[in-house]
């Protein structure tokens, strides 16, 4: 009998259901886009309540395309990291807005600390930044700012937790509060080197502790769906943040091996094994993987504005109807003219981490039309993804290879833009979609369909293109010196 994975894919914009066979084949899909709410400036919000309706109802449209819930092996939950949802344990109900990862309101709360000498100590401890992208602050600002979850603490029915933890607690029937590691590794809550959540973070960051799940492997027997949602108990075993299931995905199991995955964000990961990272170059250190109790690492750069920065020429400027007329436009034209863009429109972070910085488009003159803006919108995505491979080769991890994955990473004129910039071949699988791939990967083997993750990857990873640097030398190091004089000005 064929069984098939259900992986739950909860990412900013949208919600998905992805049915992939046991050799990581794609079997179908269901996807609804979610709310996006800006209620001040620097400001990101989504409905928790609007996040679990609609997960629900893409599974639902999936499962009978399975052959019924009795075809699907195993559940695999990947999601947005950082977002936080506030939920009543009495209720099963949301008691506030989520706040997105993108979202900057907290900023006054991490300068505070930062004032106060903390940021070393909570980097040695977490492998993170005091930066209003983590959950910690965000959970904290919710204490302060909204009376429902200041009650429910002083009432002790508060729960805390991110997008994958809301939905194992929905889809066992309001039952179970858990968190994987690599999700709580970006808390600021947790310390790398921590099985569960440290009580004196919890104390620097007035988070309590009684509000927070229990931390968890990423791939095993972890929960059971409640059974009136699909007519019967559905094993969940795979849990992962997106940038780690992408990796995953990617099959980078090894110290070395690196990803960048391009979606609203971008973000760069390269596999540590079993070293805890210790970066000094404002990089941060992650849990990669956690099974059966043992971890691995991984150094990750997150820049904010990747896919984004599309979606904003598409809808603010009109310049395109859909994102892939970006790569029509920037092969119709041999440079942007001058046209640099710096695509700090949530802040600038890694390695710069400036949350104040704002977006900068210079080189304009009268011969600047739709064509070069596109093309230095995704010029943008080579120029952040070499201040961060500059990052990566200072501690001491430069790279041999870039596996990149992500919704932009299907244009095949910015895969050949990052070789030609970075120097290194490219690589991409034929099924970018690795994040839900990786989880599909951890939901099987901890399923017991493969003996071990290793080689649920590799059975289940697709075949490769790959792209070659071709770029002169002069070419390269004018475009860095234009982006850097932009970077400036930001």
């Amino acid at each position: 009998m064929s069984y098939n994975i259900l992986v739950l894919d909860e990412g900013t914009t949208s919600t998905r259901a992805i049915l992939f066979a046991s050799d990581g084949v794609f079997v179908a899909s269901a996807q609804k886009e979610l709310t996006q709410r800006y209620p001040q400036a620097g400001w990101v919000e989504h409905d928790a309540g609007e996040i679990w309706d609609k997960t629900l109802e893409c599974a639902l449209e999936v499962i009978p395309k399975a052959g019924g819930a009795a075809m699907i092996a195993a559940i695999g939950i990947t999601n947005q990291r950082e977002t936080v949802v506030a939920w009543d344990k009495a209720t099963g109900e949301p008691l506030t807005t989520a706040i997105v990862w993108q979202d900057r309101r907290t900023e006054p709360f991490c300068a505070e600390l930062r004032q106060a000498g903390k940021e070393a100590e909570v980097q040695a401890a977490t492998g993170l930044l005091l930066d209003p992208y983590f959950s910690g602050t965000k959970m904290r600002w919710m204490l302060d700012n909204v009376p429902e979850v200041k009650a429910a603490a002083q009432a002790g029915t508060l729960a805390f937790g991110t997008v994958e933890s809301w939905l194992v607690y929905k889809l066992t029937g309001d039952a179970k509060h858990i968190t994987d590691a690599s999700n709580a590794s970006r808390t600021l809550l947790m310390g790398l080197e921590d099985a569960q959540f440290s009580d004196d973070l919890c104390a620097l960051f007035g988070v309590p502790r009684s509000a927070l799940p229990t931390v968890t492997d990423m791939s095993g027997a972890l929960a059971e769906t409640e059974v009136s949602l699909f007519g019967r108990e559905i094993p969940i075993t795979g849990l992962v943040g997106d940038q780690q299931a992408a990796t995953v995905g990617q099959a980078c199991l090894a110290p070395g091996e690196t990803k960048a995955t391009y979606g609203t964000g971008a973000f760069v990961l390269t596999n540590q094994g079993s070293t805890v990272p210790r970066s000094q170059n404002r990089l941060l250190g992650t849990v990669l993987t956690q099974i059966a109790g043992e971890r691995t690492y991984a150094i990750e750069g997150s820049v904010f504005v990747a896919g984004s920065l599309v979606q904003w020429l598409r809808d603010s400027l009109g310049i395109v109807e859909v994102a892939s007329q970006t790569e029509e436009l920037a092969r119709s034209i041999p440079s942007s003219g001058g046209v640099t863009i710096v695509p700090a429109l949530a802040g600038l972070g890694a390695p710069h981490w400036r949350a104040e910085a704002t977006g900068v488009i210079s080189g304009l003159t009268f011969a600047s039309g739709k064509a070069e803006l596109a093309r230095a919108a995704l010029e943008a995505m080579a120029h952040q993804t070499h201040d961060l491979a500059e990052a990566f080769a200072a501690d001491g991890t430069g790279w041999e290879t870039l596996r990149i994955d992500g919704g932009m990473a299907a244009n095949d004129w910015m895969a050949q833009d990052l070789a030609d910039m970075l120097g290194i071949r490219v690589e991409r699988p034929e099924f970018v979609e690795t994040t839900a791939l990786g989880a599909a990967m951890l939901a099987a083997a901890g399923a017991g369909l493969y003996p071990d993750l290793a080689r649920a990857a590799a059975k289940m990873r697709g075949t490769l293109k790959t792209f070659q640097p071709a770029m002169s030398d002069d070419v390269r190091l004018e475009r860095l010196a234009r982006w850097k004089k932009a970077l400036a000005a930001a």
